[in-house]
């Protein structure tokens, strides 16, 4: 069936969208999405036990584990961790609880289906043994494994699912109650069915995001505070459970004895400890020397300047921790300084670019960074849906054209690049080309302040720590040398979420994690709709309508081509904004490990930004 999205845009003359495409996805994309089911004649589709965004499952039906999981690895021993920060809540699931406990996901609650770090957007059996669908993505039904059950024994039934969406839907995450408020309609013709239909809807994502909802039993669940910060030990269905909690600086977990998932493909050679144990640390030195002194197990680095000069160790040289630079695969997501475009000075996007054009990327990541980051170019770095360096295809030009403006001509050409200075920290050549940019948007330098109709540009940097205060303090003296007037907030953690999520800042640091396969999180990034959501994650504020309807697009793309194409052309537009100042990524992910722990040899494909969720197929070598 012909996306409508599509439909629409071949109404228009000469805007078809045909000709060959270089097939260059990974293979977690395989083909085109109607084949991912058998149809029948009527158009519905057959029980799969997997289901993929475009083409079919990468694993066959009778796969034994996941490529990067060893099932014969040990089982036991405890695992110590280490985590930056605090926590205030032990339910992850609503921003209005507090600062959640992470690692609760997967290790205590579990989803209808679960994601293979192989594949960029595929679901393989959980708690639902199987899902349908039909070829236009008009409803998902999911069977229940009729083994399912909750830690304390109780089975999960598609009452505890219905239960989930109903709570989720009003009272979970916006992009849950985002996405969950597409659905029309739900049915649950017995215990373990559950049928949601969205019919029209032209979102192929929405089945998975749907086979991602977390379960909750609905007894022992209190709905009416589910909002509400809590210590209560909830119940979940996962491999552990919660046995011991330390407010704010401790969190044990036991492994459930009971755990019915244990033998599933999808959890072979997974959750391979007997214990974990976190810990919470105020100060990232702290952090690091409990690592040296052997009170954690691991740690990823994200300081730079550390990972190539600090890591000369005792416990290193001993060969009792080893330091690895382990590949991170899929595209590098988009880090940078963000234009809150609700405040009047910043709506003028010949302002973003130019002030964007005086960060000084090559003296910062000489002297504060060793070197070792790259400048980011794209909103999808480093994989097939970047647009940078490549000109926009024939079928691009087609979905931009009833945009006119929305994208920059050396954008769509594939010529633009950041800004790239002498290094010298007194590069002369962008201060004044920003200079004249920001002339022809009627500002002048007035007494060594940059002034418009007689006001001086001024405005203040949100940060939440030092390290984010000194990247914040280099770009605002860059600012100062235009004539900027630039003024550095460093505020609490609590009070830094509240105004992030009211949109009470002029700029802030943001980070927005890049998927291997885009879906629907574009929507709460950059949609219209978004732009007024409290605690959205549209922070510049974006309301356009060439990248709402490309977001339409990729969702409703019923091919491997068109998805990327759209993605491209989103991508495009979103560089055209200047929106962001943009930093830079590493092409490597820094961690340090005790020798005693051990991992597969094959790594998957995509790994994971956290550390729990790296170590999930690891294991200890000796009790």
């Amino acid at each position: 069936m012909q996306s409508e999205a599509i439909r629409r845009l071949r109404r228009w003359p000469r805007h078809q969208i045909s000709g060959p495409f270089r097939k260059a996805f990974t293979a977690a994309l395989l083909a085109t999405a109607a084949a991912a089911f058998a149809s029948t004649a009527t158009g519905a589709a057959a029980q799969a036990y997997g289901l993929a965004m475009h083409g079919t499952p990468a694993l066959p039906p009778d796969y034994a584990h996941f490529p990067y999981a060893d099932p014969a690895a040990r089982k036991g021993g405890k695992l110590t961790l280490g985590f930056l920060g605090t926590f205030d809540s032990l339910n992850p699931f609503n921003v209005k609880s507090g600062s959640a406990a992470p690692g609760l996901i997967p290790d205590v609650f579990q989803t209808l289906m679960t994601r293979s770090m192989d594949e960029p957007f595929t679901m393989y059996g959980l708690i639902a043994q199987s899902v349908e669908t039909d070829e236009a993505r008009d409803y998902a039904l999911f069977h229940l494994d009729p083994r399912a059950r909750f830690a304390d024994g109780s089975p999960i039934t598609s009452a505890d699912v219905r239960f989930t969406f109903d709570l989720l839907k009003t009272k979970g995450r916006p992009q849950q109650r985002s996405a969950y408020t597409l659905v029309k309609s739900v049915e649950t013709p017995d215990n373990e069915t559950i049928r949601f239909d969205f019919p029209g809807l032209n979102d192929r994502e929405l089945p998975l995001i749907l086979a991602l909802m977390p379960v909750l039993s609905r007894n022992a669940t209190n709905a009416a505070d589910f909002d509400a910060a809590s210590f209560a030990v909830p119940l979940g269905s996962g491999p552990y459970e919660i046995a011991e909690v330390d407010p704010g600086e401790k969190l044990i977990l036991k492994r459930n004895t009971r755990y019915w998932a244990r033998d599933l493909p999808s959890q072979r050679g997974l959750f391979n400890f007997d214990t974990i144990e976190i810990d919470y640390y105020r100060d990232p030195n702290s952090l690091f020397e409990a690592l040296s002194a052997g009170l954690i197990d691991a740690r990823f680095e994200n300081d730079p300047l550390r990972w190539a000069t600090g890591y000369d160790l005792p416990a290193v040289r001993e060969h009792r921790v080893a330091v690895e630079n382990l590949p991170i695969g899929g595209p590098k997501g988009m880090d940078g300084f963000v234009f809150n475009t609700r405040r009047t000075f910043f709506k003028d996007v010949r302002v973003r670019e130019a002030l964007g054009m005086v960060f000084d990327f090559e003296w910062i990541n000489t002297n504060l960074f060793a070197g070792l980051y790259t400048r980011t170019k794209s909103f999808f770095d480093d994989s097939i849906f970047m647009s940078t360096g490549r000109p926009a295809s024939l079928a691009e030009r087609a979905l931009l054209k009833p945009f006119p403006g929305a994208v920059r001509p050396d954008i769509l050409e594939g010529l633009w690049r950041p800004p790239k200075t002498d290094g010298s920290g007194h590069d002369r050549i962008w201060p004044r080309r920003a200079l004249t940019l920001l002339a022809s948007a009627g500002y002048k330098v007035i007494n060594g302040k940059l002034t418009r109709d007689g006001t001086p540009l001024s405005f203040e940097i949100m940060v939440e720590d030092r390290a984010q205060e000194r990247l914040a303090l280099d770009y605002a003296d860059s600012l100062t040398r235009i004539g900027v007037d630039t003024r550095i907030r460093i505020v609490d953690e609590v009070q830094y979420q509240r105004r992030r999520q009211n949109f009470d800042f002029d700029m802030m640091l943001g980070s927005w994690v890049a998927s291997a396969s885009p879906g629907s999180e574009e929507r709460t990034r950059w949609g219209s709709d978004a732009a007024d959501e409290p605690a959205s994650f549209n922070l510049a504020g974006v309301k356009s309508p060439a990248v709402d309807a490309l977001v339409d697009a990729l969702l409703a793309a019923e091919s491997e081509e068109d998805f990327v194409t759209a993605v491209r052309a989103l991508d495009r537009v979103l560089l055209s904004g200047f929106y962001i100042v943009p930093l830079y990524h590493s092409q490597n992910q820094w961690i340090a490990a005790s020798t005693t722990l051990a991992r597969p040899a094959k790594l998957p494909a995509y790994g994971s930004p956290s550390l729990d969720a790296t170590l999930d197929s690891w294991w200890r070598k000796t009790p």
